[in-house]
């Protein structure tokens, strides 16, 4: 990514664009094996693939294995590798209908685990994301339209607890420990549960404008004092130290259009990277203090298309991954 506030195209060298037969909305990059990359098909019917790609850094090249390529039902609203970089076995975990465990063997892909929480029917409520707990890998924590978060022990495919988290249909999720994960919501809050005090939980933030939804959320591994959230149809990326709950420390206001994907950086606590409507992937770096004219960003990069999803990755934290159209991106940072 180019070091200036202008917009700008790095380098060929520092782009690698892989270009698929279909729409990019899900992706995921593997811990254990840092060349591996899941994207998912966003295809307005039942029937959707998820593919694996290779990525070589010295060839600049991203490829697909054809012989790890499967359907999946429903477009997967969000695709994660095993987050540990010893993993026993190549495990991806991808949320839809229900949350599916998926092996990745060196030629060949098996559904190991389909999750559902239903009890009175095969169906259930669509599942708008996850998250894979880092610390205590055996636990993944859903969201769904249904306003519940759902904690699974992945072990013995059981749930752990589920939570009516919400007022409305929760939207995302994340861990911030082993025991502790945050959710944002249609109801337009922040809250934090603990789940030694299943009972309680803890709202850090509201949107100004009552019932604006909140769509992402993301936690500062490298500082669990911080997460970043952004809001429907806002060019607006919110800051919070949990410390200081109601008020954002800092609001990042430079994209033109609405802001879909957010990610801290794995490597540092002050760095995160936004991607939006406007076809920009900002990084910003987050001073100790703001000015009074706000924050820019330290460096962008403009696509295509609008940006519909952005991963960095502990396994490449010099590169970072876009998905905008039918292209995956992978930007050197």
């Amino acid at each position: 990514m180019d070091n200036s506030t202008q917009e700008s195209r790095p380098h060929s060298d520092s782009v690698v664009t892989y270009d698929s037969s279909y729409p990019i909305y899900s992706m995921a990059i593997s811990a254990a094996n840092r060349s591996r990359i899941a994207i998912g098909s966003f295809i307005e019917e039942q029937k959707n693939r998820v593919d694996i790609l290779s990525f070589s850094e010295d060839s600049s090249s991203i490829n697909a294995v054809p012989s790890l390529s499967f359907d999946h039902p429903y477009p997967p609203t969000k695709l994660l590798f095993h987050p540990s970089v010893s993993a026993p076995s190549n495990l991806l975990a991808s949320s839809g209908d229900f949350l599916r465990l998926w092996e990745v063997k060196d030629s060949s892909i098996e559904c190991v685990t389909t999750l559902n929480n239903s009890k009175t029917s095969e169906y259930s409520a669509p599942l708008t994301s996850f998250d894979w707990n880092e610390v205590e890998p055996r636990r993944i924590g859903t969201s769904s339209i249904d306003t519940t978060c759902t904690i699974w022990d992945i072990d013995k495919g059981v749930v752990e607890t589920q939570l009516i988290a919400h007022d409305k249909e929760v939207y995302d999720i994340a861990w911030g420990e082993a025991g502790v994960f945050a959710s944002v919501s249609a109801d337009g809050s922040v809250r934090i549960f603990d789940l030694r005090d299943k009972e309680h939980s803890t709202i850090i933030y509201e949107s100004p404008m009552p019932d604006t939804p909140l769509l992402r959320l993301a936690w500062n591994k490298q500082d669990l004092r911080y997460m970043a959230t952004i809001l429907m149809d806002s060019n607006k990326i919110v800051i919070l130290d949990i410390r200081s709950p109601t008020m954002p420390v800092a609001e990042l206001e430079r994209h033109n259009a609405s802001v879909n994907a957010i990610a801290w950086a794995p490597q540092s606590c002050r760095h995160i990277c936004s991607a939006g409507d406007d076809g920009q992937a900002l990084l910003w770096e987050l001073p100790t203090v703001a000015g009074p004219n706000g924050i820019d960003p330290m460096s962008m990069y403009t696509a295509g298309a609008e940006i519909n999803q952005l991963q960095w990755s502990v396994a490449q934290p010099d590169w970072i991954a876009i998905a905008f159209a039918n292209k995956l991106q992978m930007l050197k940072v």
